[in-house]
C-alpha cells in the first residue's frame, strides 16, 4: 500500500495509521476539510486550498492547531516523499477529542489529519452525464464540512442512473453538484450560482471565473432554473480532479454540446494551468 497519512504529528502509511475513537469527526462528523490534487509532491494551488480549509474552519468555530505555514510544510512534505506520481491530497480538521457530549467545550485545538494517495485527473474531453436531485442539505453548503451524507447519496443515486454526476435543485434553483460546481453557457455568456451559503465554492471555480475575465468572457453569478440547463448551449462542470467538464446529458435527455470552440477553449486553458503548476521545468521547454 502506498497511500501515507499523518495525524496530530504522527506519519505512517493510512492503512496504519490510528485514530482514537474518541476524536469529535467519529461521532459526529464535527470537522471540515478541502482536498487538492498533483503530481511528484507539486500540489495545484494549494494555498488556495489552505485558504478555504482555515475559512471552512473559522466558520464553524474549530481551531487549526497549525498555521498555514505549517499545514503547507506537513502536505507538501508527504507529497514528496511519496512514491505514488499522480497525487490527491486530503486533509481535515476535528472539532479534538472528548467523551461523546453534543455540546463542545471551547478552547480545545482540532485534531490534524493529512493523507496523500493515487489520484489522477480526470480526462476533460469525454462528457459526463447527469441526474437532477432536490437538495436536502443544509444551509451552511459554504462549510467544506465532514457532514456529506446527502452528496454520498445523490452520488450513488447518479451511479445507479448510468451517469456521473448528481444536480441539486433548491426550492427551483440550480445549486451546484454532489462533488463539483456547475455552470452554464448561453449565446457566449458563463453563467454560475451565487457563492453564498448554498454552495461550496471551489478553487476551480474561482479559476475559470477569473479566466473569463481575463478574456473578455462575460460571466455572472445570479439564480438560474433547471429548465436554463435545457436550455443551455454547454453545462460545464469543475471541480479539482476535472478542471472542467461539458454535460451531454441530463436526466436520459440530450443537452448542451453546441459550443465546442468555448467550452474546449476553457477546458484546456485550465489544463494548461494545472500542467504548468506541477511541471513548471516543463512548462517553460
Amino acid at each position: 500500500m502506498k497511500e501515507t497519512a499523518y495525524y496530530n504529528g504522527k506519519t505512517a502509511r493510512l492503512a496504519r495509521l490510528r485514530v482514537p475513537a474518541t476524536d469529535r469527526a467519529f461521532y459526529f462528523g464535527d470537522g471540515v476539510y478541502d482536498a487538492a490534487y498533483g503530481r511528484n509532491g507539486r500540489i495545484h494551488a494549494l494555498d488556495e486550498h489552505i485558504d478555504r480549509f482555515f475559512g471552512s474552519a473559522e466558520a464553524v468555530g474549530i481551531t487549526v492547531p497549525e498555521s498555514k505555514a505549517g499545514i503547507k510544510e506537513i502536505i507538501t512534505r508527504l507529497a514528496v516523499r511519496s512514491p505514488l506520481k499522480d497525487q490527491f491530497v486530503y486533509f481535515q480538521v476535528s472539532r479534538g477529542s472528548g467523551i461523546r457530549e453534543h455540546s463542545y467545550p471551547d478552547g480545545v485545538k482540532g485534531n490534524l489529519f493529512v493523507m496523500v494517495k493515487e489520484g489522477k485527473i480526470r480526462n476533460v474531453n469525454l462528457p459526463v452525464k447527469l441526474i437532477t436531485v432536490k437538495d436536502t442539505r443544509f444551509l451552511h453548503c459554504n462549510v467544506k464540512s465532514l457532514n456529506l451524507l446527502p452528496s454520498v447519496m445523490a452520488a450513488k443515486a447518479a451511479e445507479r442512473e448510468g451517469c456521473d454526476e448528481a444536480v441539486f435543485v433548491r426550492d427551483g434553483a440550480v445549486t451546484e453538484c454532489s462533488h463539483s460546481n456547475i455552470f452554464v453557457l448561453k449565446e457566449g455568456r458563463l453563467i454560475t450560482a451565487p457563492a453564498d451559503n448554498r454552495i461550496l465554492a471551489g478553487v476551480c471555480r474561482a479559476h475559470l471565473l477569473r479566466l473569463c475575465e481575463k478574456e473578455g468572457i462575460p460571466a455572472e453569478e445570479r439564480e438560474y432554473s433547471e429548465a436554463e440547463l435545457y436550455e443551455a448551449d454547454e453545462i460545464l462542470l469543475t471541480s479539482a480532479g476535472s478542471f472542467c467538464l461539458r454535460a451531454s446529458e441530463l436526466n436520459k435527455k440530450p443537452v448542451g454540446m453546441k459550443d465546442e470552440n468555448l467550452a474546449r477553449f476553457l477546458q484546456q486553458a485550465l489544463v494548461a494551468e494545472f500542467e504548468e503548476a506541477v511541471n513548471p521545468q516543463q512548462s517553460k521547454v
